[in-house]
């Protein structure tokens, strides 16, 4: 839980006050149609292990519904959440290396969690291992809900976690094997069953459409929203509002009701997080926690011991800028103005690499002053420069925007040239963009099947390593300053 006492204890919870029920009761909370379950769903594995033993922690799939209560030392918290964090970062990088999630996407996730987060199978476990298994499933399940309690703060971090956590669940899942999904189910009160044959029968020649499909095996049938990633691509027969699954399919629905369920709660958990505030001892580990590995370094402060000047601003466009602001460098250039979106993007940019203030006036003044006039300029935008710098209004230090500040603002408009190429260009634009900033034909093919997936970070990265003829990097631009640096 989160719910700090009036007492001080070495227990850091994560119980929100307000948490939604999470725990289903006869009918998916999620509002998802159910029929029946037909029976033959296993409970126990044919293992040597004693599943009663197992009970707290059934199956080594969680759905992370009630939060530990357990003790747990700072240590232990600090620990188990780094733990957790290097096999997130591990699912981010081999979601990168390999986005088809082939045998390098596994190898890599498989890797982390034998080192990090090791969770063994019951069904080939011994007599004698089940404490083993239950503080393996112990420590997934805590260090779950440390997370949680450090990427609840803002949509940013909230949607990093919640993406990756869901990979994770997905790795897992299809690691897992069909009997223990349905071992599951049944600990989660998840009650999916296959239609009834007469129904099936009916519809027959409609399951095995398609050259991959057949009507063989078992079929669930579910709200078509719940599973849009399946109907996007063509791999259910969907009827009057319900899409009909196959067994080989069934994570698609899991990961429908997870993601659902961890979106809900991260939301809970923000709003119950104020009142840790008056902790001292876990509040900085889990400020440490989020900055460190999802790449917010501050990059508000004008470095220093490389300093840029704006007679250097074109060669670093070329050479050194990500697409969004060497487009916004490009539009600068030659029209002489950016509206307000623009100005803040590159401006904040331009101070985040090493541009003073006394260069970003320079420039600004240089390229602005073609087309109003320098004292036009002094009186309509000095201002607002000195103010991203610091030096006016409230002297706040602005940082400069991360990737997916800009992926996520507002799209820009007519006349507009912030945002990102990769999330805001149509396909056209993005195409003639790409060839004019010498990006080979097997390339721009490449980036546009990643964005048309939407995958718009890992474009910019697969940008990185076509202009700068790299392989494969071990990262993923989280920051347009990151990737300048």
């Amino acid at each position: 839980t989160d719910r700090p006492t009036d007492r001080p204890t070495d227990r850091p919870t994560d119980r929100p006050t307000d948490r939604p029920t999470d725990r289903p009761t006869g009918r998916p909370t999620d509002g998802m149609e159910h029929i029946g379950r037909r029976g033959g769903l296993a409970t126990a594995g044919k293992s040597g292990v004693d599943r009663s033993k197992l009970a707290e922690f059934p199956s080594r799939l969680q759905m992370y519904s009630v939060p530990p209560t357990n003790e747990l030392s700072l240590e232990e918290f600090e620990v188990f959440a780094l733990e957790r964090m290097k096999v997130l970062k591990a699912v981010e990088r081999a979601k990168l290396r390999d986005n088809k999630r082939g045998t390098e996407y596994s190898g890599l996730i498989k890797d982390a969690l034998r080192k990090h987060l090791l969770l063994e199978s019951a069904k080939n476990a011994r007599p004698g291992d089940e404490e083993k298994l239950v503080e393996q499933r112990r420590k997934d399940h805590v260090s779950h809900f440390i997370l949680r309690l450090a990427y609840c703060r803002t949509e940013e971090l909230r949607r990093w976690f919640l993406a990756n956590e869901c990979e994770l669940f997905r790795y897992n899942c299809e690691a897992a094997g069909a009997e223990e999904v349905d071992l599951f189910l049944t600990s989660n009160d998840l009650k999916y069953a296959p239609i009834p044959t007469d129904e099936k029968a009916r519809i027959k020649d409609k399951l095995r459409w398609g050259k991959e499909q057949t009507a063989a095996g078992d079929y669930f049938k579910v709200p078509f929203e719940s599973v849009v990633d399946l109907v996007a691509r063509r791999k259910v027969y969907v009827q009057r509002g319900f899409a009909y699954v196959p067994r080989s399919e069934l994570i698609s629905i899991l990961m429908g009701v997870f993601r659902q369920r961890l979106a809900q709660a991260l939301m809970a958990t923000a709003k119950a997080l104020p009142q840790m505030e008056e902790d001292e001892r876990v509040l900085p580990m889990l400020n440490n926690m989020s900055k460190q590995y999802l790449g917010s370094t501050d990059y508000g402060k004008v470095r220093t011991g490389s300093e840029v000047t704006a007679d250097q601003l074109n060669a670093l466009a070329a050479q050194s800028f990500p697409l969004c602001m060497r487009n916004l460098h490009q539009n600068v250039r030659e029209r002489h103005h950016l509206r307000h979106g623009g100005r803040m993007q590159y401006g904040l940019f331009l101070k985040g690499i090493g541009l003073s203030l006394e260069e970003a006036m320079v420039f600004w003044r240089g390229e602005f002053s073609k087309s109003m006039g320098p004292e036009k300029f002094d009186k309509e935008h000095a201002y607002n420069i000195r103010h991203n710098y610091g030096q006016e209004g409230k002297r706040t230090n602005y940082t400069p925007y991360s990737c997916m500040k800009i992926i996520s603002g507002g799209a820009p408009g007519a006349g507009d040239h912030h945002g990102c190429p990769f999330r805001h260009f149509d396909a056209g634009h993005l195409k003639s963009k790409l060839k004019a900033y010498g990006v080979k034909p097997a390339g721009i093919t490449e980036l546009l099947d990643l964005v048309k997936d939407h995958h718009y970070q890992i474009a910019c990265t697969k940008y990185f390593e076509l202009t700068h003829d790299l392989g494969a990097t071990n990262f993923r631009v989280e920051h347009p300053n990151e990737y300048f640096n």
